[in-house]
């Protein structure tokens, strides 16, 4: 008993241990959220919905094949399902029916159906891929997020700690006479001012991580995080290629137009559905049915004694009447079930045809209501060729200005620096008071923070532009 227990608490202990160290890297998180996100989810379920209307096509050129059965009891005048005689009796009768019939030809609707189901099978495939790669980018946005909020984080952290050294420098400078006390002051605000911002930083990192656990669905916020990795800027060959280049490479490889071209193609083939419902239709059928009673049997007897014959006519030329011989009826059981199930079946067979001659114009009315879908589908697609024509444009300009932002706030933190150090150095003997270095300072930690700032922005834009180009989600590079 105590081998099982002990195993069962190391189980949970690691579980628990696990949890706390786990942390998440982007390439993780990207395939957890195409496994789990319920939007990806429902997108499976409407090509889950499309593979079936694909069957259901098909099932439209098999034969179909129906069955009956009828157990009725009557009571007064009815007619004997047996003998077709009129009786004022109390039945049961039962019936039994079996119909098999297939589409000889209709107007070519299960050919046009089969088309449609596969296009529409296409265009949901096509907006599965679609929501995979909304989702990837929605991801590794919010995964670069939390970087840039980590990383102005340890920004204002590190700037404390050199304030800090600096309190205590001053400190003792005033204890000293050195320097005056309002100097102490100034470092004391410029402190509590650093301690607030990391506060505000520490929050918003904790937001950030708590908006991708929602994303991919993880209710464990407290100890979800995600591999501090230094993303790096990587050499970039997709923004120096013209852009007509790649607008071109997404027109071939956007799911967007390809979903509206699909659009396109199923308007069409609507259309011809409308259409052949001007065409006649040939049907086959073949039907087998029986039946049984518990009615009793007339069964006829041998000659009344009573009346042994009776008048069945006259002879015209003689007056003559003509008379037969009157046999008596008998009432007998009803045969055994199977017994009149064998006696009592037929079968018939045969072919039906069907000319749509007038239906209130519903058929000449859905042919233009087609006609009008496939315009609507037709300016839809152009649409869409301009819509993404112009978001990767705006792509492509954002690229190249993010990236000139970066380098621009690169040199800005260059000269920030020597500034920086500048003011400390003449701090440090007394040149400066401290109002001016706490200046410097500010101006340098903001040129660190819009560093980190233009970074990021440049390596999310970028994936949004590869992306454009024809990189799959999973071969990003960050």
């Amino acid at each position: 008993m105590k081998k099982p227990a002990i195993l069962f608490f190391l189980l949970i202990c690691g579980q628990v241990f696990y949890s706390q160290e786990k942390k998440w890297t982007l390439e993780e998180c990207i395939q957890y959220a195409l496994e789990n996100n319920i939007s990806i989810k429902q997108s499976e379920l409407d090509y889950q919905s499309a593979e079936i209307d694909k069957r259901d096509a098909f099932g439209n050129y098999l034969p179909t094949l129906n069955g009956s059965a009828s157990n009725a009891w009557n009571t007064g005048l009815t007619q004997n399902v047996t003998t077709g005689v009129l009786q004022t009796q109390t039945t049961r009768n039962s019936s039994y029916n079996l119909t098999a019939g297939i589409a000889i030809f209709n107007g070519l609707r299960n050919l046009r159906a089969s088309q449609r189901a596969e296009m529409g099978r296409l265009a949901a495939q096509y907006s599965l891929d679609k929501m995979k790669d909304d989702i990837s980018l929605l991801v590794a946005n919010s995964y670069l997020q939390i970087l840039l909020n980590k990383e102005n984080l340890k920004v204002v952290k590190s700037q404390n700690l050199v304030t800090l050294e600096q309190l205590e420098r001053t400190n003792s400078l005033v204890e000293a006479g050195s320097v005056p006390r309002g100097d102490l002051l100034e470092i004391k605000a410029t402190d509590a001012g650093e301690k607030q911002k990391i506060a505000v930083a520490e929050n918003t990192v904790e937001i950030s991580l708590i908006n991708l656990a929602q994303l991919l669905l993880i209710k464990d916020y407290e100890n979800f995080d995600i591999v501090d990795n230094e993303y790096e800027i990587i050499e970039d060959d997709i923004s120096k290629k013209p852009v007509s280049e790649i607008i071109q490479a997404a027109k071939e490889n956007r799911s967007e137009v390809k979903i509206a071209a699909e659009n396109v193609e199923l308007a069409k083939k609507d259309l011809q559905l409308a259409r052949s419902e001007y065409y006649p239709t040939i049907t086959g059928f073949v039907n087998y049915n029986t039946r049984e009673s518990d009615a009793e049997r007339i069964l006829q007897g041998g000659i009344d004694p009573d009346l042994p014959s009776q008048p069945i006519g006259v002879v015209e030329s003689t007056g003559e009447v003509v008379v037969a011989p009157n046999f008596a009826l008998l009432s007998a059981p009803p045969l055994p079930y199977f017994d009149q199930l064998s006696l009592n079946d037929g079968i018939s067979y045969g072919v039906q045809l069907n000319i749509p001659i007038f239906n209130g114009l519903s058929v000449r009315n859905n042919v233009k209501r087609s006609k009008l879908n496939v315009k609507r589908s037709e300016y839809q697609l152009e649409q869409s060729k301009l819509d993404l024509e112009s978001n990767v444009y705006q792509a492509y300009v954002d690229v190249k200005g993010s990236k000139k932002a970066y380098d621009a706030a690169v040199v800005a933190l260059e000269s920030q620096e020597l500034a920086y150090q500048y003011a400390k150095d003449r701090y440090d003997v007394g040149l400066t008071n401290a109002f001016d270095f706490s200046q410097s300072k500010l101006r340098y930690d903001n040129a660190n923070l819009e560093v980190n700032r233009t970074k990021f922005d440049y390596i999310f834009k970028l994936k949004v532009l590869e992306l454009y180009f024809g990189v799959a989600p999973s071969d990003l590079k960050f």
